[in-house]
């Protein structure tokens, strides 16, 4: 028994003394991830528990860890993977669901259709600064399958929705969850290289200095794609608006207020932007883009809220024909409603703003408030000699974000009158609607441990500093196939992240830099991945044509990661090195 949990240090080539050959046992994990998701398409929670299998056996049987600290360092990585990660998410989510029990999630969707009746526009307001907002407080999938259905209940086609919902789905995802990528990322490389940069301050606020350039790009790509050149034209005032402010609020915020409401403050900030804007200037023209021709075939779904399926010629709504919503104008919420309906976004945003405050912060950081211990029996050191950091588990159970947002819960709750016995409804029924993405993510952060406690991320580290400095320009490209595999940017962070920081150390470029590419690069794999296409084709009743939706979005993907790719390598230069936090 002793044996199983003596002491471990780490070895980057336990094969023959060989990086190369060691790393093909290393990526075998990573392989039977990538190939049973991307390829056999399995489900995501089954294909992660087989592939923390396959890792296990690595370690085990090529790395010599002891079989006992191998079970702990999974152990230690799905605890990680609960708290705080998905304490986040499910908190997050049932806010999102009260909001829907209390009918106000609704009101709030028409008070977005009032702003302008222009579809272009409409793709900027729905698909860009709502879906980030949902994206801040949720993200693993929701804003895409919420704002998909609200784009048909406005008029748009079902392709066409699905492709908006997701291209817009880029620029907010590295901070979605309230920065639960951000705080994966941070977690997972401060314990794989000696550099005190590497928090989730730091990283946000590299992150800050990316995705904001992408954000700008991104509504233009959305009026480009409900309108062609012609929307270009003559919405590109609103796009910029929208796409600079959010831009400016997710750098301001992410480098100088809160990380976690990065998304939040940047998402509420361009929405003003964009309901100010249009006080003062309108489109020249705003076509009717109900009646264009579909490209979508028939739609075979149920009817979308606010309105019914109807064809072109009349007659079977589900047969082939235009797929139009009929609503008539929306009906006017009294303005104490419109406030209740934006009250959990500011009640969010009040709670953080007050925990961030550095003395509230610094209080918070203790004890008995957060406690810092060592994972029992996990004795892992490094090839230095010198005990992992990441052996040590963090238990801030007040301070952390999920606990931010049950207390957020229970206020809104109380402003949108909720009665106790519905909202703890709500609350059980997220733990049910998420319970595949709870295993899927305890299995991946298990996963990330047990490679990075074992060596086997430092062996693959190792091996891809033969590309020297080239790795800058890959590293962005590393993180978006992570997300268009996992689906999930925090999955690709907790995989790639010290891949990228000890790659970055071996290649003497900065790991700073490299973690945040794994990030931003990611965002761009988020709308060609097998679940979000599964998703935004389930929401439009386009179940089994993911290919079409993938075919809409692959090249604005590519594009996009190309700027990314580029971007990043100037940072990594005296023409961009200053935007690097030192």
């Amino acid at each position: 028994m002793a044996v199983m949990f003596e002491q471990f240090t780490i070895v980057t080539d336990p094969v023959g003394g060989s990086v190369a050959l060691s790393a093909i046992f290393a990526s075998l994990s990573l392989l039977t991830l990538f190939l049973l998701l991307g390829v056999l398409r399995m489900r995501a929670w089954l294909a992660g528990l087989i592939s923390l299998g396959v890792a296990l056996v690595v370690a085990v049987a090529v790395y010599s860890m002891p079989i006992g600290q191998a079970l702990l360092s999974a152990s230690e990585g799905a605890a990680f993977g609960f708290f705080p990660i998905l304490w986040i998410v499910i908190n997050a989510i049932w806010v999102y669901n009260l909001t829907v029990v209390s009918g106000h999630f609704d009101v709030l969707r028409r008070s977005m259709e009032r702003v302008s009746p222009d579809m272009r526009i409409q793709a900027i307001i729905v698909a860009f600064c709502f879906g980030a907002l949902l994206e801040a407080l949720a993200g693993f999938g929701t804003p895409v399958a919420v704002t998909v259905v609200m784009l048909m209940a406005l008029g748009f086609r079902p392709l066409q929705a699905a492709a908006v919902a997701l291209i817009a789905n880029t620029a907010p995802v590295a901070y979605g969850a309230l920065a639960t990528p951000i705080v994966t990322l941070g977690t997972v490389t401060s314990g794989a290289v000696a550099d005190p940069r590497l928090t989730t301050d730091t990283l946000g606020a590299m992150v800050g200095r990316q995705t904001p350039i992408l954000a700008v790009v991104v509504p233009l790509v959305l009026v480009a794609v409900v309108d062609g050149r012609r929307g270009v034209r003559q919405t590109w005032p609103v796009a910029l608006v929208a796409g600079l402010t959010f831009g400016v609020g997710q750098f301001v915020a992410s480098n100088y207020v809160s990380v976690p409401l990065t998304d939040i403050v940047a998402a509420l900030v361009s929405a003003a932007a964009v309901v100010l804007l249009l006080r003062v200037w309108r489109p020249a023209e705003s076509p009717d883009l109900h009646t264009t021709a579909p490209e979508d075939g028939p739609a075979t779904g149920p009817p979308p809220p606010g309105g019914e399926r109807v064809t072109a010629g009349g007659g079977d709504p589900r047969g082939v024909g235009e797929a139009r919503v009929v609503s008539g104008e929306p009906r006017r919420d009294p303005p104490r409603e419109v406030l209740r309906a934006y009250a959990p976004y500011l009640i969010i945003i009040a709670i953080f703003s007050v925990v961030n405050l550095a003395p509230v912060k610094r209080a918070l950081a203790g004890e008995p408030w957060t406690v810092v211990f060592a994972w029992p029996g996990l004795d892992v050191l490094g090839t230095n000699g010198e005990p992992l950091s990441s052996v040590n588990f963090t238990f801030g159970w007040l301070p952390a974000a999920g606990t931010l947002m049950i207390l957020a819960g229970i206020l809104t709750a109380v402003v949108l009158r909720i009665r106790p016995g519905p909202a703890v409804r709500a609350y059980g029924r997220t733990y049910v609607e998420l319970r595949h993405a709870i295993v899927t993510v305890m299995a991946v952060l298990a996963l990330a441990y047990v490679l990075n406690q074992s060596g086997q991320t430092a062996t693959l580290g190792a091996f891809f500093a033969a590309a020297g400095g080239l790795f800058v320009f890959l590293s962005s490209i590393l993180g978006w196939i992570g997300v268009a595999v996992t689906g999930s940017d925090t999955s690709s962070n907790a995989l790639f992240g010290a891949l990228q920081v000890q790659t970055a150390v071996n290649t003497g470029l900065d790991p700073v830099l490299l973690a945040a590419a794994n990030s931003s690069g990611g965002v761009l794999g988020k709308m060609i991945s097998p679940q979000n296409l599964a998703i935004a084709a389930s929401a439009v009743g386009m179940a089994g044509r993911e290919g079409d939706i993938f075919r809409r979005v692959v090249g604005w993907s590519l594009v996009l990661l190309l700027f990314m790719c580029v971007l990043v390598t100037l940072q990594a230069t005296p023409v961009l090195d200053w935007m690097v936090p030192r």
